[in-house]
């Protein structure tokens, strides 16, 4: 009976222990598998990082190289291009320009034998400047040149906002002088003359900063298009057609009757005195045939 008890016992570790093997094995893999996942998931999370930190570069660089809004800048350009047709993109210039607030402030056509040219200067608000000048390479065929400068007059424009300031606080205190303190006429005479020249200098300074805000606010670009033709040696002589000469005659037949009736008007004493003097002598005849 003893021994019976002890074989099952050993039987019931011997399962047991198979048991705990097995289940021991499932754990293992499993914890193989997530590690291995875990491991693709931080390599996942490496990759992204590298692409966020290339995006934040990227935004900074483009931050970096934007102009400062407190920055007084006068940008301009110059640029030359080659075109298909000069009147066509003129027509799809100007359409450009006035879609962001532009416009032509002079135009200047010539055509010669060789090219046709068109020559016209662009007012563009300045945040469009850009904009403007990525739009224009879209339209023509060729870019000879562009030359683009800018000109930083921040100094100035605080200088000058600067003292107009002061200008205008002196103003005040000489206006106060006036109301309060001047009594004699010439007190009063003395101040109204440095008012006189405090109000001068504050003008002028209020002048440069105007032209320099309307610089700053709108770009100038001066624009060359030019269209090669096919040369056409220039005739030697003219011959005028039949239409032509009679547009010429009727012309000048016109021109003399309206010179004679012109004469005639500024020489109305003349006329009137001429046409008495006629009658007069007729009268004379006729009486003497009478007699």
């Amino acid at each position: 009976m003893n021994v019976m008890l002890v074989k099952t016992r050993i039987k019931s570790l011997i399962f047991l222990t198979l048991i705990v093997a097995v289940l021991g094995c499932q754990q293992n893999d499993k914890s193989y598998n997530e590690s291995v996942e875990v491991a693709t998931v931080d390599i996942n999370d490496d990759f992204e990082s590298v692409g966020n930190n290339e995006q934040t570069a990227l935004k900074t660089e483009m931050s970096v190289n934007e102009i400062p809004k407190h920055l007084k800048i006068i940008k301009s350009a110059t640029a030359k291009y080659k075109v298909e047709n000069v009147k066509t993109a003129t027509r799809n210039i100007k359409r450009i320009a006035g879609n962001y607030g532009a416009y032509i402030s002079d135009l200047r056509y010539t055509n010669d034998l060789y090219k046709k040219e068109n020559r016209f200067t662009i007012k563009i608000p300045q945040q469009y400047f850009d904009s403007m000048m990525d739009s224009i390479g879209y339209i023509v065929d060729f870019i000879e040149y562009e030359n683009i400068t800018t000109k930083d007059v921040t100094e100035e424009y605080v200088d000058i906002q600067t003292r107009l300031n002061t200008k205008l606080e002196v103003k005040s205190r000489y206006e106060a002088i006036m109301r309060n303190n001047a009594k004699t006429i010439d007190e009063i005479l003395a101040t109204e003359e440095k008012l006189r020249v405090i109000q001068e200098e504050i003008e002028s300074a209020q002048g440069r900063l105007k032209y320099l805000s309307n610089k700053v606010s709108y770009s100038t670009i001066q624009i060359d298009l030019y269209e090669t033709v096919a040369y056409t040696e220039e005739p030697k002589s003219y011959s005028k057609t039949f239409l032509s000469k009679s547009k010429e005659g009727l012309s000048f037949g016109w021109n003399v009757i309206e010179s004679f009736v012109i004469g005639l008007l500024y020489a109305w004493p003349l006329v009137i005195i001429a046409i008495v003097v006629f009658f007069l002598i007729r009268k004379r005849l006729r009486n003497r045939k009478t007699v």
